[in-house]
């Protein structure tokens, strides 16, 4: 990632950080919708998973300036995923519906090389996590 693609992804995060909670509702709905099987890897109650989500995606956007930091913190992620039975093939639904529901909280700001910016550390910390979990790195999309 270039240092103009982590500032754009900081700025934006920052810009729906307010409304983390209906930002992560909406995330959750449209992972839910393109993929019902996952459904079944989460609580009934979602109040704790969203919160859960977005301070991980805070962690994991403020450390992007320092991409060394956050790897420790991403390989183990990764690796209890495989726990709930997260599987290769979701990481590229699960960013669609990143890339979905950041498009919808961000409304006009969401710019091109926002999308393009998001795409670009999505792909990155994705690869990362599916090598870290599976031994394989995933292609990003």
């Amino acid at each position: 990632m270039t240092p103009d693609q982590v500032k754009l992804v900081q700025q934006s995060f920052s810009k729906v950080a307010p409304i983390s909670d209906q930002a992560a509702a909406i995330f959750y709905d449209r992972l839910f919708e393109v993929a019902p099987q996952v459904k079944a890897m989460f609580p009934a109650d979602m109040t704790e998973q969203r919160k859960k989500l977005m301070a991980t995606l805070a962690v994991v956007v403020n450390g992007l300036s320092d991409l060394s930091s956050i790897l420790p913190v991403t390989s183990a992620l990764a690796k209890r995923h495989v726990g709930y039975g997260a599987k290769p093939e979701h990481y590229p639904v699960v960013g669609a519906a990143l890339l979905w529901a950041l498009e919808k909280g961000l409304g006009e700001e969401w710019t091109s090389e926002v999308a393009a910016a998001w795409t670009t550390a999505y792909g990155t910390l994705s690869g990362f996590m599916t090598s870290e979990a599976y031994g394989t790195p995933l292609a990003a999309e």
